[in-house]
């Protein structure tokens, strides 16, 4: 008999494989746990209902009634914005089943937290400020250098900035 042309390869015969593949099952497995059918809902939050509203909720169970039509979703928000949220939940809930495709989610439930209150029901809502590196003190002198023969004030500082901006750029 004639050999295969074509065989699977075993896993040691793959090579490298990316880690979003290896964790795939696992991560699938512990959302639906909670009830999220789809990880999107859980990974892509801020596209899915907007920045503004990412900022201050976050989606923590998709509960489904026994054979009824649609869940319900619990979100968490911090209690100063709950109010404002409230306000508008029919815009989440529609933003939400858009994501799914279908009228998946039929009452949105939210839960208050406080930011520093309870340690389960603590969470990081806005995303840590990025930290500017300390500018190269070469580049802050040759930009006060450039800007100096200007008279304006606040003409001069402009330009200071501006010339440590471009000093300081990545060469591509």
């Amino acid at each position: 008999m004639a050999k295969p042309l074509f065989t699977a390869p075993t896993r040691r015969e793959r090579g490298f494989e990316a880690a979003a593949g290896l964790v795939k099952d696992s991560l699938r497995l512990a959302g639906e746990k909670r009830g999220f059918a789809l990880s999107r809902l859980l990974t892509q939050w801020e596209e899915i209902v907007g920045a503004d509203l990412a900022r201050i909720t976050r989606p923590v169970k998709m509960g489904y009634a026994q054979g009824g039509f649609g869940g319900t979703l619990v979100v968490l928000v911090n209690g100063a914005h709950a109010p404002m949220v409230e306000m508008q939940k029919d815009r989440l809930r529609e933003r939400v089943n858009a994501c799914y495709g279908y009228n998946a989610v039929s009452r949105v439930s939210f839960t208050q937290t406080s930011a520093d209150g309870f340690a389960e029901g603590q969470a990081e809502f806005a995303p840590a400020p990025r930290k500017k590196p300390a500018p190269d003190p070469e580049v802050v002198a040759k930009a006060a250098e450039t800007a100096a023969p200007v008279q304006d004030e606040g003409l001069r500082a402009a330009l200071e900035v501006l010339a440590r901006n471009v000093l300081s750029r990545a060469k591509t």
